[in-house]
């Protein structure tokens, strides 16, 4: 859908549209790191016992990244500072799933 709104008008959404899609890819990709590191050291899910990896949460999750994505659609000429706005918020998710991991992962070792 994001590309969708970067080809139907580059010249407005293209940047915008890139900036957002690194975002998903670093919450994608700081969530997937952690539960591959997490298993590795076999740290258990006190809080998602029923979850099959580790989940360390985040300010954009499933719910989130919908209703972002429905506003797209009701309000396209605002996708700039809408995708913006949740750009912004997806890179806060990255960096504190950065730091939560981090921080889990030492304490976890000892250190």
């Amino acid at each position: 859908m994001v590309l969708g709104f970067a080809l139907a008008n580059p010249a407005q959404n293209a940047l915008v549209a890139a900036l957002l899609l690194f975002a998903f890819i670093g919450t994608g990709t700081s969530f997937l790191a952690f539960a591959i590191a997490a298993k590795q050291q076999a740290i258990e899910r006190p809080h998602f016992p029923n979850k099959a990896f580790y989940y360390l949460e985040g300010l954009t999750e499933g719910t989130e990244t919908v209703a972002a994505l429905v506003m797209f659609c009701l309000f396209p000429a605002y996708f700039p500072t809408l995708a913006t706005l949740f750009a912004i918020a997806c890179l806060i998710t990255t960096a504190t799933r950065l730091w939560g991991g981090y921080w889990t992962l030492r304490r976890h070792n000892g250190h």
